[in-house]
């Protein structure tokens, strides 16, 4: 007797063994499980805490407990699933140690745990360290938190961690982002974006928000649910100038407006900009929303976080984008934690980047000119 394969079945079975021997396809699978984790940690912190308490990030707010346990989490899961890679974080640990820090160290624990052994979702694996009964002691996590301090550089494997970016975002109740990227001798080659507040799908605001973000090396970009459902690729579409607006930063000490606005004056842009916090603006930037991103520092001598760039860049690159700094630079992410003399941040689809870099060369060479005056 014969059987029947039915061809669903046959499709499934076939794409994922192509996707499972895709370079960096367990890192996807891991990067992708340690996101989530840490997406529903913030969100749940968020609905506990921020809605309860007026306070700032100066004075322990939920963002500090909020940073601290999401970067727990997700360096506990690399370290199960990668123990010899490093890891640039944005927090450490040593004031948790400290005697003082016991009552914020303990929420942290907590909130940890909490995220690390809920049940197990699609792609998850218990050997990375999750699931029911795998909490972790005080010391595991806080040796975790303390992992991200690695200096980066120009060799080795190494993920870079912002565990809530966009941090009045987050307290406003609007887009932050859990980032994570993989960063093999100095090449960005995984990124993963976690955005917990954002549209599945602007059009259809029914379809609920939470979305995660993926791109790989040569391998495209793709946008699924939180839950890790329904991804689907990713490709900057071809944009009319007449249609142009740029996605920029909530906060003007974060990116000059004023510059902004005249390299939009400079294209003839007549729509009023797209503002919102962290790297969710480089995830709608590669699914279509906006024409460009555009960052202009608002300080001399301000040098940007690799984790605040590395897996924008990616994505945005996959999606069939352009990313280099306002002289049309490529972001060199060897230089260690920082982005060294890498000077703004121009994201946008191949044809747009183009026009916006020579927008932004000549505000800034008027901009010198006034200076000099």
């Amino acid at each position: 007797m014969h059987h029947v394969v039915r061809r669903p079945f046959l499709r499934q079975i076939l794409h994922r063994s192509y996707s499972m021997s895709l370079p960096y396809a367990t890192e996807k699978q891991v990067a992708v499980a340690a996101v989530r984790r840490a997406c529903h940690l913030t969100s749940s912190v968020f609905n506990k805490l921020v809605k309860n308490e007026t306070l700032t990030k100066g004075d322990k707010s939920p963002v500090t407990v909020g940073d601290y346990a999401a970067q727990a989490v997700i360096s506990t899961i690399l370290h199960h699933a990668f123990p010899s890679d490093f890891i640039v974080g944005e927090e450490d640990a040593a004031e948790l140690r400290e005697e003082s820090g016991a009552g914020l160290r303990d929420r942290i624990i907590a909130l940890a745990n909490e995220a690390l052994t809920g049940e197990l979702g699609l792609g998850d694996n218990v050997e990375w360290g999750i699931g029911p009964g795998q909490e972790k002691t005080t010391e595991q996590l806080l040796d975790a938190i303390d992992r991200g301090n690695h200096p980066g550089g120009r060799t080795g494997r190494m993920w870079t961690i912002d565990p809530i970016d966009g941090t009045k975002g987050f307290l406003r109740g609007e887009q932050y982002a859990v980032c994570l990227s993989l960063i093999v001798d100095a090449q960005v080659q995984l990124g993963v974006i976690g955005c917990p507040n954002l549209l599945v799908d602007p059009a259809e605001p029914d379809l609920g928000r939470g979305v995660i973000f993926v791109a790989a090396k040569g391998h495209g970009a793709e946008q699924m649910r939180l839950s890790g459902a329904n991804p689907t690729p990713l490709k900057i579409p071809s944009i009319l100038p007449s249609e142009f607006s740029f996605l920029e930063s909530v906060e003007a000490a974060h990116s000059s407006h004023s510059f902004n606005d005249r390299v939009s004056t400079l294209l003839n842009i007549t729509h009023s900009p797209v503002r919102m916090d962290s790297q969710a603006k480089y995830g709608c930037l590669a699914r279509g929303q906006g024409a460009a991103y555009l960052r202009m520092p608002t300080g001399v001598g301000y040098r940007e976080k690799i984790w605040d760039h590395a897996p924008g860049t990616i994505l945005v690159e996959e999606a069939g984008g352009v990313v280099t700094d306002s002289r049309g630079l490529p972001l060199d992410f060897g230089l260690g934690r920082t982005l060294g003399e890498n000077f703004g941040v121009i994201a946008g689809g191949l044809g747009v980047h183009a026009r916006v870099l020579e927008a932004v060369q000549t505000a800034g060479t008027e901009q010198e000119a006034k200076a000099k005056a």
